[in-house]
């Protein structure tokens, strides 16, 4: 089974050299070797599939002693990622994602579905997982984060995604799960923010309309983009039509999306990603 080492420092001259003469010297057989350097930010990004056994911690060790004093040095996780899933009244993307879950195809153990309505809870039960219903409307918008992060404490997922949860986390909550919030976006971001995308797009005469998945940040929808895709659409669709070729466009982003991060293909440079897909 393929392992990766995951590396992010400043850049300079032989890192590639250096990084995989390590392993070279460890006996492993490299089989993929995935490179990039922002010039912007003169920070380097590599990533590196390996076969064989190495002892981590020394090959770690070995590194820090090359590479520049603030690399980032990691091994990619040996244990499946547990995520959480919140949402709201849409099923779209949650129902994919329970069903790529029964199949064993998301890469991922979902630990459950927290939701501010009670529609979804038939569906998420039927794949035999909790379902635990918060309403918004029972607390105000503090006590209401308070009882989320009870769920998730308890839990203790790796990462937590909004499957079409129409509420907004406020900056408190958000900073205890930096680059661990995946979300949603109901549009080609940075476009039509905010709510009802589909009647702004409708408004505008767009000829194509999209979704966007992204880390969460304290900025409405302008953390980093994870995922997106496009479709042509004209004059003759209608506001409901776009809606439902919306769904279909959402939920493939988001499964896409949340296969690159928990595959550790995902980097952040700033406010953008670097992927090696």
């Amino acid at each position: 089974m393929p392992q990766a080492l995951l590396i992010e420092c400043n850049d300079q001259i032989g890192l590639v050299h250096q990084i995989t003469g390590v392993l070279y010297r460890h006996g492993v057989n490299i089989i993929s070797n995935q490179e990039f350097v922002d010039h912007q930010r003169q920070r380097f990004f590599m990533r590196t599939e390996y076969q064989g056994t190495l002892d981590q911690s020394i090959a770690l060790a070995e590194l820090q002693t090359l590479l520049p004093s603030n690399a980032n040095i990691r091994f990619a996780r040996a244990y499946t990622p547990r995520i959480l899933i919140l949402a709201t009244k849409e099923h779209h993307c949650l129902g994919d994602l329970l069903i790529r879950h029964a199949f064993a195809e998301l890469k991922a153990e979902i630990l459950g579905v927290i939701a501010n309505h009670e529609q979804l809870g038939q569906l998420v039960q039927r794949f035999d997982l909790p379902f635990h219903y918060l309403s918004h409307r029972s607390y105000t918008r503090e006590a209401h984060e308070q009882a989320l992060l009870e769920v998730i404490h308890a839990a203790q997922p790796d990462y937590l995604v909004l499957a079409k949860y129409m509420r907004v986390l406020s900056p408190q909550f958000v900073a205890q799960f930096p680059q661990r919030i995946i979300n949603i976006h109901h549009s080609f971001l940075p476009a039509f923010v905010g709510a009802n995308p589909y009647r702004q797009a409708f408004e505008r005469g767009v000829k194509i309309i999209g979704a966007t998945a992204h880390f969460v940040t304290d900025e409405l929808d302008q953390g980093p983009i994870i995922a997106q895709q496009v479709m042509p659409i004209d004059h003759s669709h209608s506001v409901d039509e776009l809606i439902q070729a919306g769904r279909e466009i959402e939920k493939h982003v988001l499964a896409k999306a949340l296969d690159l991060v928990l595959s550790e293909r995902v980097f952040l440079s700033g406010n953008r990603t670097v992927i090696f897909d």
